[in-house]
C-alpha cells in the first residue's frame, strides 16, 4: 500500500468532534474507510475522520490480516448496570424532553446503541436502602410479601431504554438473597442456606415473572454477585462453588427450564482472579446442564482467564458483566487505554460476547449510594442541582464498539504485528469493523490487509480509533 496513505490526517482537527449527541452514524461510502477516534488527552472523542480510501494490498511484513471466513463468538451487545441510582439519577433530570433526549442519545441504534444492561435483583450498594423483594420480620419465613414496588424506578428507566432499543437485552443480578434465607438472617454477609434453596428459586421466579409481566423479559441470570465477597456495609451473599452447583443443578436450573425456557444462567459473575470457581462448578455435571455461560468483572486477575475457562468448556459461553471507573484512576488517557485494551479489545478476544460496566448513570458526588463504593464513576454524571450532563470516559469507551458493532456480529481473525492492538468483527450486514488502540509511547504505523486491498494510518500514542468498511470478497 502507497504510503501517500499513510493516515496524517488523525492529527489535524476532527471534523466532527462529539461533546453531545452522537447523531446519526455517516453511510459507508464504496472504496472507503470510515474513521472515528478517540485521543489520549481528550481533544478528540469520538470524533469522525477523513475517509480513507482502500487501496491494492501488498505483502509487506507487518500487515493486520483480517480474514472474515475465520469467526468466532457472536456478539449480543455492550452496555452497563441500570442500578436504582442510575434510574433515579436518570429521572432527576425534570425536563421530560432532555431527558427522553438522553435516553435516545444512550440507547438509539443510530446513537451510542447501548442494547445491553445488568440489573440488581433487590438493593446493591447503588441504592438508597437496604432491602430484598422479599423482606420479612426476624423470624418469619415466605415469599407472601414479595413485592416489586422498590424496583419501580429501574423498571420505568428500563423501559424508557427499551422503547429506544427494542432489541434491548438483560441480565438480573442479585446482591444478596432475602435475610430470612441466610445463615445469620442479614442482608449483610452471611450464606445461603441450604434449606432454603428451594426458596431461593422461586424468588428468581416470582422476579422473572413480574419482570416479563412487565414487558420486560430477562435474557441471563446470575445466581449472585461477586459470590466470594462478603461487603460489610450493604448487602452481599457468599455462595461457594459446591453451593452454587447445588443450587443451580437441584433447583434454579430445573425451574428456570421448566417455567423461564427463555432465560439461561451464567455462573460465577466475579473476578478474573479465580478461574478455579467457576471451573468447580463447571465440573459438577447436574449444574454444567444448565450453565450456559460464565460472566467476568475486571477488579482483580487477567482477563486470559476468560479464555482458561472457554478452553475447558468450549461449549459455554463469555460474558464481561462488570467493572467500573471512578476517583482511583481520574486521568482520562490512561483509563481509556486500559479499558479498551482489557474491556473491548482483550475481552472480545478472550471469547467475550458482551461487555457491561457499572453504573449508567450517577451524581456529581458519585452517588447516592449507600455502603461500598464511594468515588465510582459512572458512564455519564447528571449533576443533581444544574441537571449538566458529562459524558465520561466510560462513556466514549463504548462508544467505540456499541455504535458500530452490531448485534450478531462475528468477531473475526486479526493479527497483532506491534504496540497497536485490535480486534476485528463482521456485522450483519456485510460490514467490517476493526476497533484498535496504540498501547505505545510513540506513533505507530497501522497497516491492515483484508483480501486483495488494505489501508495504512498512523495512531499517535494511546489515540483509540473505529475503523469500519465493507468486506471485499476479492
Amino acid at each position: 500500500m502507497p504510503a501517500k496513505s499513510v493516515y496524517a490526517a488523525l492529527l489535524l482537527a476532527a471534523t466532527l468532534v462529539l461533546t453531545g449527541c452522537l447523531g446519526v452514524r455517516s453511510e459507508r461510502a464504496p472504496g472507503k474507510v470510515a474513521v472515528w477516534s478517540t485521543s489520549a488527552d481528550g481533544s478528540r472523542k469520538l470524533a469522525q475522520m477523513p475517509d480513507l480510501m482502500l487501496e491494492p494490498a501488498s505483502d509487506e511484513a507487518g500487515i493486520v490480516e483480517v480474514d472474515p471466513a475465520q469467526r468466532y463468538q457472536a456478539i449480543v451487545g455492550f452496555g452497563a448496570g441500570m442500578t436504582d441510582t442510575s434510574a433515579e439519577v436518570l429521572f432527576g433530570t425534570k425536563d421530560a424532553a432532555i431527558r427522553d433526549a438522553l435516553f435516545a442519545e444512550l440507547f438509539a441504534p443510530n446513537q451510542l446503541n447501548l442494547s445491553f444492561l445488568r440489573l440488581p435483583i433487590g438493593a446493591s450498594d447503588f441504592s438508597r436502602e437496604h432491602y430484598s423483594l422479599a423482606d420479612r420480620p426476624a423470624g418469619q419465613t415466605g415469599l407472601k410479601s414479595f413485592s416489586m414496588t422498590r424496583a419501580g424506578p429501574q423498571i420505568a428507566a428500563t423501559l424508557a431504554a427499551l422503547r429506544h432499543n427494542p432489541d434491548l437485552v438483560l441480565m438480573a443480578s442479585p446482591w444478596s438473597a432475602p435475610a430470612w434465607m441466610k445463615t445469620n438472617d442479614s442482608l449483610i454477609t452471611g450464606k445461603l442456606a441450604p434449606a432454603h434453596y428451594a426458596d431461593f428459586a422461586a424468588y428468581f421466579d416470582r422476579y422473572l415473572t413480574e419482570m416479563r409481566k412487565a414487558g420486560l423479559p430477562v435474557r441471563y441470570v446470575s445466581v449472585q454477585n461477586e459470590p466470594h465477597f462478603e461487603p460489610t456495609n450493604y448487602p452481599g451473599m457468599r455462595v461457594d462453588p459446591a453451593s452454587r452447583a447445588a443450587f443451580i443443578g437441584g433447583h434454579l436450573g430445573p425451574l428456570l427450564a421448566r417455567k423461564h425456557p427463555g432465560t439461561a444462567i451464567l455462573d460465577w459473575d466475579h473476578n478474573w482472579d479465580e478461574a478455579a470457581s467457576p471451573l468447580t462448578v463447571l465440573s459438577d455435571p447436574a449444574a454444567r446442564r444448565y450453565i450456559a455461560g460464565v460472566a467476568w468483572h475486571c477488579y482483580a486477575g487477567d482477563v486470559a482467564a476468560q479464555s482458561q475457562v472457554r478452553d475447558a468448556h468450549p461449549d459455554k459461553d463469555v460474558f464481561f458483566t462488570e467493572c467500573s471507573g471512578g476517583g482511583w484512576a481520574p486521568k482520562w488517557g490512561e483509563t481509556l487505554g486500559w479499558m479498551t485494551e482489557n474491556l473491548i479489545i482483550g475481552s472480545s478476544r478472550h471469547w467475550s460476547r458482551a461487555t457491561l460496566l457499572w453504573n449508567l448513570a450517577l451524581n456529581e458526588n458519585g452517588g447516592p449510594h449507600n455502603g461500598g463504593c464511594g468515588n465510582c464513576r459512572g458512564v455519564v454524571t447528571i449533576d443533581s442541582n444544574s441537571g449538566a450532563i458529562t459524558r465520561n470516559v466510560e462513556y466514549y469507551v463504548l462508544g467505540h464498539a456499541a455504535r458500530f458493532v452490531r448485534r450478531g456480529a462475528r468477531r473475526v481473525a486479526s493479527n497483532q504485528t506491534n504496540s497497536i492492538l485490535n480486534v476485528a468483527f463482521h456485522n450483519p450486514d456485510g460490514s467490517l469493523v476493526m476497533i484498535a488502540f496504540n498501547k505505545s509511547a510513540r506513533s505507530e504505523q497501522l497497516r491492515v490487509r483484508q483480501k486483495s486491498t488494505g489501508f495504512n494510518l498512523i495512531l499517535p500514542p494511546g489515540e483509540v480509533v473505529t475503523l469500519v468498511w465493507n468486506k471485499s470478497d476479492q
